[in-house]
């Protein structure tokens, strides 16, 4: 309602002191502005035509005024009022905006924008809202790990520089955690800096955790109100160390192998299940009913087969919780009788056995010379082929690199034997003598001749084999003469000889004409034998033929006979 105005300015200025008219039907007016923009208020008010100056003030929280803009309509001039808070802050323009810079929390209070004529005074109030983002909140002082069954501090959720002050709320793998005695318990505490205002918000979590928990990502979240309307926003996820005992036991053997054979090195791994796992163990032998203590290895160097059997590993401050693994140490042995080098004479019986000892079936393979042989040798008597170097090789098929292998060198001797043949030449030029000869080791041969002729070929020897070999001689006699072969080793020297006739080759050549005359002589004796048989079959074939062409006249004759007297008759 407008009240008179008296003449002079001195009233008027009374009148905007003690007085103050709302303009009919305008309310409150809000504006919403960000911490450290810039707020603008427009006057929302018509501007009279006989406006004398607009003015600006806000008012405290007692209701008092504080004038602190000033603009003349007449002079066009604008002044600010010497109020600390908004020095160098405000700005008021031709249609009496205010804008206030770089927006502060006690920027929230009631502005009044004023116009003044010289009758009556208007008045338009406008509430400044002032909000500020908190910082993205961030899980701190958190615990380095969580144990089971243990209410203890997660950690503090912090948000930072938020007007108005924010909700903080936590989340485990996304869902809410909600105050659980004993389970959940959530502090909340929020700070105000005396200087900007902005507030501070901690939430400080304790809880209880299971192995659930184990890889369980926790986070937090702060809701707070913005020029726009509610916003949230969420932390980094923490996932956390969960401690929980260990609830079982169990021991390896390690390096992981499909069989553990002697001279092995072995190491036993016991594990416990708990985080941290275990540190210390009980390691227990076989037979020794007392444990070792040791971190979570133990290791055996070169094991025997006396190392076969159950090894177990327990808690040190719980030995019922152990754990157990049955270990087989693998072995081989071989026996070779006789083995090494071996000499034995001709005719020798040798008995040969390779003994296995083994920790589970083993196979045996025999080679002689490098060739494997179908079965073990036995020599009930020597012969200079059974020689050689003999192997006994034993394995473990399911036991990678157990196998043992002894040898066996058999020499087998023999005193030079003897035995002179001899081959004729059909032509009678030449005789060729043969001396066989056996022996070990390989008997030297010597020929000596008693009586004249001529060597047409000098010695020749065959390959030594088996312990046999020959050599032959090719002699053209020109009288009965001997050839005498001598053969000769370490053992003996054996002499044998033959008597080679001058004659027997032209007493063969004779022989044989005769032969070749008597055969002559017997071929033509058959052609002549053969010729007179045929001349006997020829001339026998001739009278047969003609006794046959009588009997077929007789019979013709007879046949007229006999339709001649048919004839008579009728």
């Amino acid at each position: 309602m407008a009240s008179k105005a008296a003449p002079s300015c001195r009233l008027v200025f009374c009148l905007l002191i003690s007085a103050a008219v709302l303009r009919p039907g305008l309310g409150l007016y809000t504006v919403s502005s960000t911490y450290g923009d810039t707020i603008i208020m427009p006057c929302r008010l018509d501007v009279p035509q006989n406006l004398m100056f607009g003015k600006w003030k806000y008012e405290k929280p007692d209701g008092s005024p504080v004038f602190i803009a000033f603009r003349s309509s007449t002079k066009k001039s604008v002044q600010y009022d010497d109020v600390p808070e908004y020095k160098d802050r405000l700005s008021l323009s031709e249609n009496y905006t205010l804008s206030i810079s770089n927006a502060r929390i006690s920027d929230e209070k009631r502005f009044v924008c004023m116009l003044v004529t010289e009758d009556n005074v208007f008045e338009a109030p406008t509430i400044v809202k002032v909000f500020k983002q908190p910082s993205k909140p961030e899980i701190v002082s958190k615990a380095p790990f969580l144990e089971t069954e243990q209410l203890k501090k997660l950690g503090d959720c912090i948000s930072k520089d938020s007007y108005p002050e924010g909700n903080i709320t936590w989340y485990r793998s996304g869902r809410v955690l909600q105050p659980l005695e004993g389970v959940v318990d959530i502090v909340i505490k929020k700070e105000m800096d005396p200087v900007t205002q902005l507030y501070t918000m901690t939430s400080s979590l304790e809880y209880k955790t299971t192995k659930a928990d184990i890889q369980m990502p926790f986070t937090c979240s702060v809701t707070y109100y913005g020029p726009s309307g509610q916003k949230t926003v969420y932390s980094e996820q923490a996932v956390f160390d969960i401690y929980y005992p260990t609830e079982q036991v169990t021991i390896q053997v390690l390096p992981p192998r499909s069989a553990i054979k002697e001279g092995d090195n072995i190491t036993l791994k016991c594990l416990g299940n708990g985080n941290p796992p275990p540190e210390e163990f009980f390691f227990y032998l076989p037979g020794q009913p007392e444990g070792i203590r040791s971190s979570n290895t133990y290791t055996l160097t070169d094991v025997r087969r006396n190392a076969t059997g159950d090894y177990r590993c327990s808690l040190t401050d719980k030995k019922s919780m152990i754990a157990s693994t049955s270990i087989t140490v693998h072995y081989l042995d071989l026996s070779l009788n006789p083995s090494g080098e071996v000499t034995k004479q001709i005719g020798d019986a040798l008995p040969v056995s390779c003994t296995i000892s083994a920790s589970r079936n083993a196979t045996v393979v025999w080679m002689k010379d490098n060739t494997r042989l179908k079965s073990s040798p036995s020599f009930s008597s020597l012969q200079y082929q059974d020689a050689g170097n003999y192997v006994c090789e034993t394995a473990l098929q399911e036991v990678e690199g157990l196998k043992k292998r002894e040898s066996l060198t058999l020499i087998v001797e023999g005193k030079p034997q003897i035995r002179m043949t001899k081959i004729i030449d059909p032509r009678g030029l030449s005789k060729t003598v043969i001396c066989h000869v056996e022996g070990f080791p390989k008997p030297a041969i010597q020929w000596t001749i008693t009586g004249s002729g001529s060597v047409i070929n000098q010695t020749e020897e065959s390959p030594y084999i088996n312990g046999k070999y020959y050599s032959k001689i090719i002699i053209s006699p020109e009288e009965n003469v001997t050839l005498t072969c001598t053969a000769e080793n370490q053992l003996e020297r054996t002499v044998n000889s033959l008597n080679v006739s001058a004659n027997e080759n032209r007493e063969k050549v004779n022989d044989q004409a005769k032969l070749i005359v008597g055969i002559v002589v017997g071929l033509l004796l058959a052609a002549l034998v053969a010729g007179v048989v045929y001349w006997l079959y020829m001339k026998k074939s001739k009278t047969a033929s003609k006794h046959v062409n009588k009997d077929l006249g007789n019979l013709e004759e007879n046949k007229k006979l006999e339709e001649n007297n048919h004839k008579t008759e009728a």
